[in-house]
């Protein structure tokens, strides 16, 4: 097994975030279907999770939409089969996050980072410009590399939600993208069609990912495997849905271990690991046995939401036409604790078996733990 060198003082990067970001620029092209709908009754109807119609209205007639590279403020202008529409959101100051990145391992094929509480990994939503992503890119752009087998910057090649901090894959090569991507993927395809059971005597995998999670209450029983199947509803605030536990959603496997008990403080610190690797998983896994992430603001028992009854939506809109950010917690909202400490996997050139681990912080170490910090 190779693991990454020792080092005294890790390595760290990342750049301090300008006060606003470069927008954005949406482009479409007016298909037969859309011809003779007016510019508005086009952006009203197809991006109507963007605005209400007359947040649209208040971005047409402030010229931030262009037809045929030119900026038309007439709501009322028909529009033509085959017209380039281009709308440009303006820039934006984004909520606040952490910029830098430790790297806990590198190689010619892959960097593995230990990303901070806070920060999201791809753009979406109010985060465009402050993500992983970002930093990146403008960490190899300083670099400067020019192998031909190298990915343009390294490309994160599996997912970490906002609020939970640890080990972040990143291919640096096509081939390590294709090669990680496929490890996630056959885990989460290898519980697929109820076979389940046989995963629970652990078949050999080309990867294996261990977290530390502070959940609240206290576990009764040391080990617990949850095979709650995940599956979408609609939930205000988020455009494409919300995953949470569902009869008819798709399976997915968690095992979790208890690592140390907190009964005064009413809280247990858990190890789990994942087979398959649906979106909040473990998350909404520890809700659904009744057992949430102490401080999840979203999922608080069951694995549902904790504010489930339609939502009436505000008319009122943002600066950019826009609408307000949604009132009720959704997924990217902090103040869980939840890391990802350890990856066991196979590297994606050598087959060597490869260990990387993320320090944990320090709400997440066992008193023992703990003591063994403060003497280092």
């Amino acid at each position: 097994m190779t693991n990454p060198p020792e080092r005294r003082q890790p390595q760290t990067f990342g750049l301090p975030w300008p006060d606003l970001n470069d927008g954005l620029f949406y482009n479409d092209v007016v298909r037969p279907s859309d011809s003779e709908l007016t510019l508005i009754e086009f952006y009203s109807s197809k991006y109507k999770n963007s605005a209400p119609r007359l947040g649209w209205v208040q971005r047409i007639e402030s010229g931030q939409i262009a037809v045929d590279g030119r900026a038309d403020t007439d709501p009322n202008t028909i529009l033509r089969v085959g017209s380039e529409l281009v709308y440009h959101r303006l820039p934006w100051r984004e909520p606040e996050a952490p910029y830098l990145l430790e790297v806990l391992y590198e190689d010619d094929d892959m960097v593995a980072l230990n990303k901070p509480s806070g920060l999201q990994v791809l753009p979406g939503g109010l985060f465009q410009q402050r993500t992983a992503l970002t930093q990146l890119q403008w960490w190899a752009s300083k670099q400067g590399s020019s192998l031909a087998r190298q990915e343009p910057h390294p490309v994160p090649v599996h997912r970490l939600g906002r609020g939970t901090s640890g080990i972040l894959l990143c291919a640096k090569t096509k081939l390590a993208k294709t090669h990680l991507a496929a490890y996630f993927a056959d885990g989460t395809s290898s519980i697929e069609g109820n076979r389940i059971a046989n995963l629970e005597t652990c078949e050999v995998r080309k990867i294996t990912k261990i977290y530390r999670a502070l959940v609240t209450g206290i576990l009764s029983d040391d080990k617990v495997i949850i095979k709650q199947p995940i599956g979408m509803v609609q939930y205000p605030g988020v455009a494409k849905g919300l995953y949470v536990a569902s009869p008819s959603g798709k399976p997915a496997l968690s095992k979790v271990a208890v690592v140390e008990r907190d009964v005064q403080g009413n809280h247990t610190l858990v190890q789990v690991e994942i087979q398959s690797g649906r979106p909040h998983q473990i998350r909404i896994h520890l809700s659904f046995i009744g057992h949430p992430l102490l401080g999840d603001p979203l999922y608080v028992g069951g694995g549902q939401p904790k504010c489930f009854d339609p939502e009436i939506i505000d008319e009122n809109f943002a600066k950019d036409g826009g609408y307000q950010r949604p009132t009720k917690p959704v997924p990217g909202d902090c103040g869980y604790y939840l890391h990802a400490h350890q990856v066991v996997l196979s590297h994606p050139t050598t087959n060597q078996e490869t260990k990387i681990t993320a320090p944990l912080p320090s709400v997440l170490l066992t008193q023992e733990e703990a003591k063994v910090n403060s003497i280092h």
